[in-house]
């Protein structure tokens, strides 16, 4: 008797859950959204994120706050969104070392970029720049892979640290051309810089954020470019894919949005939405385009299929170049 008068209330109870849902992400959002960067502020992660949230307050019709949690590779913000609440108001905007710190590190990350994340929208790409100090004596990009194939071990480069996305396109760069160099990791991209400008490494990638200046100075010489197509703001560069070296533009390092697993679909749906909307105004285009940043965008399924490819491509990476964490 007992067990027949709580089976229909169950029923209804399962009835009324099912028909709350549809309202729940109906009213989404109904407060603030966080939006966490591992980054410090005044990064380029940082800058892009806060572009995005934005247009994404106005669009969403609520206020999409970033926070900055930076350290360990950016995990520190990785890890609290994975363990948050599904209900999407909260989101991590991050870049490559997602896929590459599991890599690097497997006992130390032990998760998944795309199973345990609900991946949302890639915002855009920041295209790497091969760089010399100008007075180096590598003038052109074959002069340079010349030098690196002749002399093992006796080239330079210079990067943000390991694994970040100038170690691992140098060692991209190596296993295509066949050329040994010598590592030289700093804290940040803004160190290695002032090595390179002092001559006192041989070459790196960095990103084409910020360094006009330098060029126009003449403190600096771009070799080659990993987009493409040539870009306006270095005449006569040619891309790496023109000679003959493709795979940089998919390798740059990207900035995107992703949210935890298990986040319901239709919010998912608006939170793309409201990225998709704010990459195609006009105003936040040349911001990104001042940045030096393509645009990307697209739907969480690209997005998902985007995040299998780059693991797949920097564990390739990994292997060939035998590069080891700290």
């Amino acid at each position: 008797m007992k067990k027949n008068t709580l089976t229909p209330l169950f029923c209804a109870a399962l009835i009324l859950a099912g028909a709350a849902a549809p309202a729940q992400a109906d009213e989404y959002p109904s407060r603030p959204i966080r939006m966490q960067v591992g980054y410090a502020a005044g990064g380029p992660t940082d800058v892009i994120a806060r572009i995005l949230a934005k247009q994404m307050s106005e669009s969403l019709k609520t206020s999409v706050v970033v926070e900055n949690k930076p350290g360990a590779s950016a995990s520190i913000a990785a890890s609290d969104v994975m363990r948050s609440e599904p209900d999407g108001y909260k989101v991590l905007v991050t870049s490559l070392t997602l896929n590459v710190n599991p890599l690097l590190y497997p006992d130390r990350y032990n998760y998944d970029a795309v199973k345990d994340f609900t991946p949302i929208s890639n915002f855009a790409k920041l295209p790497m720049v091969v760089v010399t100090s100008y007075g180096s004596p590598y003038k052109t990009m074959q002069e340079l892979i010349a030098a690196g194939r002749a002399n093992p071990d006796k080239l330079t480069f210079g990067s943000s640290g390991i694994g970040g996305s100038a170690h691992l396109a140098a060692e991209m760069l190596g296993t295509m051309t066949g050329m040994k160099m010598m590592h030289v990791p700093f804290k940040g991209n803004g160190p290695a810089l002032q090595e390179m400008l002092a001559g006192r490494i041989s070459f790196m990638f960095y990103p084409s954020i910020g360094i006009a200046n330098y060029v126009a100075q003449k403190q600096l010489r771009v070799l080659a470019i990993g987009t493409r197509e040539p870009q306006p703001e270095f005449p006569g560069v040619p891309t790496l894919e023109s000679l003959g070296y493709p795979g940089f533009e998919e390798g740059a390092s990207w900035v995107g949005m992703l949210a935890p697993a298990g986040t319901p679909k239709p919010i998912v749906d608006k939170l793309n939405q409201a990225a998709n909307a704010a990459l195609a105004n006009p105003e936040v285009r040349q911001q990104l385009a001042s940045l030096g940043a393509l645009v990307d965008g697209g739907t969480p399924e690209q997005f998902s299929q985007f995040l299998v490819q780059d693991r797949a491509r920097w564990a390739d990476v990994i292997k060939k170049g035998n590069v080891k964490g700290e």
